[in-house]
């Protein structure tokens, strides 16, 4: 399986709120036709659900959850060549944003893939919540079509619904809250010990376009302890967008 990853975007950094880490990156992801389905959510509902070692990152003091559908090509460690049926694979993950010592990142509720290896490497290696799931994506008509269903998990877990993008691409501006959901550099997990950790990624800044959705079925944040939203949500797309990661260290 051929790789087509960018490795020049190493040298892409004018854009980060920080510098690059000084420990060799490990691994490479590519995403593909992502959607960034995002609610205001309070903080005090989002807070009991978040690890108290934590800072709940809010704008203009709200919350947000997002659910956000893709699929990936290029998952591999660095140096190693894709392979076919281990290298892509489609993910989907509910995640909201927190911060530790200043460096604003992601929180994942849960993140569901459609393989079984990619499952447990991600359990294993870099502490985070992620499920086995039958997923589907296709492309008609114009638009794309998603469904995901958690397996062996009582949860309920399961998204369906087709999106496409409506508009030209643009970069979030800093400030702007499109800024604020996508532009995020690490992400953090909190180990058994009650250590955060914090993982390290870089990337392009985020090629976003207006979308449209029609969500048929969406009990991701039900599956995770915060009962549906009912505003619409803020949508935002992204054809592709190209991942570097290091593996997690103490957020002393």
């Amino acid at each position: 399986m051929k790789s087509d990853f960018p490795s020049g975007i190493v040298r892409d950094v004018g854009h980060r709120p920080w510098p690059l880490p000084q420990r060799p990156w490990v691994m490479t992801q590519s995403w593909h036709d992502l959607l960034f389905v995002h609610w205001p959510i309070a903080t005090s509902v989002l807070r009991p659900l978040v690890p108290p070692e934590l800072e709940l990152d809010a704008f203009d003091g709200i919350g947000w959850l997002a659910v956000v559908p893709f699929h990936m090509t290029n998952v591999a460690p660095r140096v190693v060549p894709a392979l076919p049926w281990i290298s892509a694979f489609e993910e989907l993950n509910v995640r909201t944003y927190v911060t530790c010592q200043n460096k604003p990142g992601v929180y994942f509720f849960s993140l569901d893939a459609a393989n079984f290896l990619a499952v447990a490497a991600a359990r294993a290696m870099f502490n985070l919540p992620y499920y086995r799931a039958t997923m589907a994506f296709r492309a008609e008509g114009g638009w794309l079509s998603y469904e995901s269903r958690r397996r062996g998990d009582a949860s309920g877990a399961h998204f369906k619904g087709r999106y496409r993008p409506i508009g030209p691409v643009f970069h979030p501006s800093p400030g702007t809250l499109q800024h604020f959901v996508t532009e995020r550099y690490c992400l953090y997990t909190v180990d058994r010990a009650r250590r955060v950790r914090r993982l390290e990624i870089h990337h392009p800044p985020w090629p976003l376009q207006p979308a449209e959705a029609s969500i048929e079925v969406n009990t991701m944040p039900d599956a995770n302890g915060i009962t549906g939203p009912t505003t619409p949500p803020l949508l935002h797309f992204a054809k592709r967008q190209d991942v570097i990661t290091w593996l997690p260290e103490i957020c002393d």
